[in-house]
Order: C-alpha cells, then sequence, then structure tokens
C-alpha cells in the first residue's frame, strides 16, 4: 500500500500524530523534535509533512523558517518518494534538504527526477554522542551561565560562529535573546568569556550542544576543550543523553570532540537544488 501523506502548518499537530515514532530514536529524530518544540514555543511559520505506512509514521519532514532547506528524519525509500511527491504536487519549491546521508541523497534523487533539476551536496556532518566524558589537559577558568550582560557579545559570536560555519537561522538577536532567557547558553571564562556552548532544552531525555564558537584570538588555549567536557558533564550529571553535530570538513573540531570521548552515531548530508 502506497504511503499516506500529511500536511500541516501546525508543530503541534505533528508532535501529536508522530510523538510516538519521533521518542523511539531520540537521538537520530533530536533536530526535528527540538525544531518542533521551538515552534511550538516560539512561533514562526513552517511547513510540515508527515508519511504514514499502513497508518504508522513512518517519517517526518519540515521546512521552517519558509526560505531554509528541509530538514527530514530518517524513514524508508517508499516513504520519500511519496513525500516528494506530496511536496512537488504542492507547489512548493525547496531550496534543498538535510538529513541522516542515505536519506538526504535518496530524498534529492527523487526531487532532481520529479522537478527535472539538480542537487548537489554542500556539506557533510556527523552525530556524536558521548557516554564517558575524557578530561581534557585543563584551561584555566570556570564555565558558567551566560547572563543578560554577556548579550551583545553573544550576538557578535553568534555572527562570528555563523561566518565561520553557514549553519543557523533566524534573527541573531532573537535567538540570542531567547536562548538567555531559556538559560541555554553558557560561558568558559577566563579573564573575561573565552568560549561559549548552548545546550538545548531537553527533549526525549536528550540534550544537543551547539553552538559552540571560540573568537579567533581566544584560540589554541584549549578553552573550548575544556568548555565542551565541564557542559557535557553536566548534562551526563543530570541524568540525559548529550549529542552533537560537527562538519565533517573541520577536522579540528571532529578530533577535539573524539578525544573527549565523543562517538559517532550517523553522517548526514545537506544538499543545495537548483
Amino acid at each position: 500500500m502506497r504511503p499516506e501523506v500529511r500536511s500541516t502548518g501546525d508543530p503541534a499537530e505533528v508532535l501529536a500524530t508522530a510523538g510516538t515514532f519521533l521518542g523511539s530514536d531520540p537521538v537520530r529524530h533530536n533536530v526535528v523534535v527540538t525544531l518542533l518544540s521551538n515552534r511550538i514555543s516560539h512561533p514562526e511559520p513552517g511547513r510540515y509533512w508527515i508519511t504514514l505506512i499502513d497508518g504508522e509514521t513512518a517519517g517526518v519532514v519540515l521546512q521552517s523558517p519558509l526560505q531554509f532547506v528541509a530538514t527530514l528524519t530518517p524513514m524508508p525509500d517508499e516513504a520519500v518518494a511519496a513525500v516528494v511527491d506530496a511536496i512537488v504536487g504542492g507547489g512548493v519549491a525547496l531550496p534543498g534538504v538535510t538529513g541522516e546521508a542515505a536519506v538526504a541523497a535518496r530524498f534529492a534523487g527523487q526531487w532532481t527526477e520529479r522537478t527535472r533539476s539538480a542537487a548537489w551536496p554542500v556539506q557533510g556532518q556527523r552525530v556524536y554522542e558521548v557516554d564517558t566524558v575524557v578530561a581534557p589537559q585543563p584551561a584555566p577558568g570556570r564555565l558558567r551561565p551566560a547572563t543578560a550582560g554577556d548579550r551583545q557579545l553573544l550576538v557578535g559570536w553568534f555572527g562570528g560562529y555563523r561566518n565561520d560555519t553557514g549553519g543557523g537561522t533566524g534573527d541573531v538577536e532573537e535567538v540570542v535573546g531567547r536562548r538567555l532567557a531559556d538559560g541555554e547558553l553558557w560561558l568558559w571564562d577566563h579573564d573575561g568569556p573565552a568560549t561559549m556552548v548552548g545546550l538545548s532544552q531537553p527533549q526525549a531525555g536528550v540534550v544537543r550542544l551547539a553552538p559552540v564558537y571560540t573568537p579567533i584570538d581566544r584560540r589554541g588555549r584549549g578553552y573550548a576543550s575544556s568548555c565542551v567536557a565541564a557542559a557535557s558533564g553536566r548534562v551526563l550529571a543530570a541524568g540525559l543523553r548529550c549529542i552533537l553535530y560537527t562538519d565533517l570538513a573541520n577536522p579540528t573540531s571532529n578530533a577535539i570532540y573524539r578525544s573527549l570521548g565523543y562517538r559517532a552515531v550517523s553522517e548526514g548530508l545537506r544538499y543545495r537544488f537548483a
């Protein structure tokens, strides 16, 4: 039986319909669940598609903000084909897609076939999880929560992170304000802030670290390693799972995270469509 595809503009409807599916693999589904939860708490226009096979959720695709690439969960090939048909049939022109490597590649292939267009990979990612933190060579300083007094510094650092990685969406001032209010931003402090790390709100017992950023003039002193180690330790001590995403093009960050005890879970790909 061909998969059914339901479309909606309501993230709460997605969580109500697909909550059991999303909770079945909280690490691989973390980005999608976090985005859905954020859209419920902080509304922003979005498009959402749920694929069902024999009445059971088989995958979720979302696009929010509307100018951003679509994000998708792992799903069977037949679900990918059905959801691409539904999106194209609905007149939506996606600029790209991101997700687990094999699924994103299948989606991109179906998209080019269905739209007679082109697609090309622009970023490889890896998902890491840590069970036990391996302490790094300690850097001077300490981890502390960011405060309202750090706001303008953090706005600048978020901008620096986006320039370095091409990642992140939304207005930087709004994002920093919201994450400060939610207690999600932390700093490694040594003679002033040296590194920042974000800790997402727990989703199904999983916290994601992002972003991690050290300004150029404070790099090479071990601040990022100590910051990530301390933040990861706080998450684990709270009885939660701790994950992060890395850009596979950045050998330095991948080596740092592995040295701290992070292990690879899966790989992701982002495609652009033309």
